[in-house]
C-alpha cells in the first residue's frame, strides 16, 4: 500500500518485477491490522493525483484484499458519461475532490459503491436504483470493517447517502426544499455541495452545464433563506417541555411524535409563532385522541 502512495505521490510507474511481487504477495494482507490498512488508504487519498495508486491497488488484486468494492466496480454504466466503467468515474471524481478533506475523498471514494448490486437494464440503458441507500450500508459496513472512528463513519455514510439529492430536485428551488436538503446535511452542507459538484464527469457539456447551474441555483437559495430565517439551526418551534406541559401528559412516545409532527410544518411552512404552534399541537392531539391532562 505504500508502493500504491509513492507511485501516485512521485509519478513513480512500477515495474515489472514490482507488480508481479505484489500480486503473489497479496493473499499476505491478512496479517496486517485493519488500522494500519485505515492508515495507508487515508494517505493514499490525501495525495492530490491519487488514481495511478488506485489503479495500482486495483490492477494488483491488493484492494481485493481489504476494499473488495473497488475492483467490483469495473462495470459499464451507461453511454452519456466520459468513463465507460464505474471504478474509471469513481477514481476521476476522487482526483475533483479536495485532497486536503479526507472525509470528502472517502465519500468519493465510496458514493458509488452500491451500483453493482442495483444494475438493471431498462429501455436500452442502464440504471441503479436506490444504489445511493445500498452504498450507504455497504460503506458503513466496510468502513468499521477498517477501523475507522464512529465519527468519520457517520459523515462518510451520510455523504454517500446524500450524494444524489441535487438530482432530485428541479430547477427552481422552493423554500421547503431548500430548509428539507439543509437539515438533512446539516454541518456537511459544504462538503456535500462540493462532492455533488465533481461527482460530475460526464463528456456532455449540456448535461454539465445544467448540474451546474443547478448547485448555484440551490446556493444561492440557501444564501437567501439564510438571510430570512435560523436555517442553520431548524428545529420545532415548541421543544418537549413545552408539548407537555401544554398537553398536560407525562413523558412519552407521544411527545416525541408532537415534535415530529411540529418539525414537519417547520421545514413545509417556515417560521412559526408559539401562540400558532399551541394551535396546531392541539390540532394534531386531537387528530391522535389525546386528551388535555391525560398521562
Amino acid at each position: 500500500m505504500r508502493a500504491a502512495r509513492f507511485i501516485a505521490r512521485f509519478g513513480l510507474t512500477p515495474d515489472a518485477e514490482l507488480v508481479e511481487a505484489v500480486e503473489a504477495m497479496a493473499s499476505r494482507m491478512e496479517i496486517v491490522s485493519a488500522e494500519r490498512i485505515r492508515d495507508e488508504l487515508s494517505k493514499l487519498l490525501s495525495v492530490p493525483d491519487c488514481s495511478e495508486g488506485l489503479w495500482f491497488l486495483s490492477r494488483t488484486g491488493l484492494s481485493d484484499q481489504f476494499l473488495p468494492e473497488l475492483n467490483s466496480m469495473q462495470l459499464e454504466q451507461d453511454p452519456i458519461h466520459q468513463h465507460k466503467d464505474v471504478l474509471a468515474h469513481t477514481i476521476a471524481v476522487i482526483n475533483n475532490t479536495d485532497h486536503e478533506d479526507v472525509i470528502v475523498r472517502l465519500a468519493a471514494l465510496f458514493h458509488d459503491v452500491g451500483k453493482p448490486k442495483t444494475r438493471s437494464f431498462e429501455s436500452g440503458g442502464v440504471s441503479f436504483h436506490h444504489h445511493e441507500v445500498v452504498g450507504a450500508r455497504m460503506t458503513r459496513a466496510r468502513m468499521t470493517a477498517l477501523r475507522f472512528s464512529n465519527e468519520v463513519i457517520e459523515d462518510v455514510t451520510q455523504l454517500v447517502y446524500l450524494h444524489l439529492r441535487i438530482h432530485t430536485y428541479a430547477m427552481g428551488w422552493s423554500d421547503k426544499a431548500v430548509r428539507r436538503y439543509v437539515r438533512d446535511a446539516g454541518p456537511l452542507l459544504a462538503q456535500l455541495n462540493h462532492l455533488q459538484r465533481c461527482d460530475c464527469t460526464t463528456r456532455n457539456k449540456r448535461r454539465a452545464l445544467a448540474l451546474d447551474r443547478r448547485m448555484d441555483e440551490l446556493e444561492r437559495r440557501i444564501v437567501e433563506l439564510r438571510e430570512q430565517e435560523e436555517l442553520d439551526s431548524i428545529r420545532p418551534p415548541l421543544d418537549g417541555r413545552q408539548v407537555m406541559e401544554h398537553l398536560r401528559i407525562a413523558p412519552s412516545r407521544a411527545i416525541g411524535e408532537a415534535l415530529d409532527y411540529l418539525l414537519e410544518l417547520r421545514l413545509d411552512e417556515g417560521p412559526i409563532d408559539e401562540e400558532e404552534a399551541f394551535r396546531l399541537l392541539d390540532a394534531w392531539a386531537e387528530t391522535k385522541g389525546i386528551v388535555r391532562g391525560e398521562a
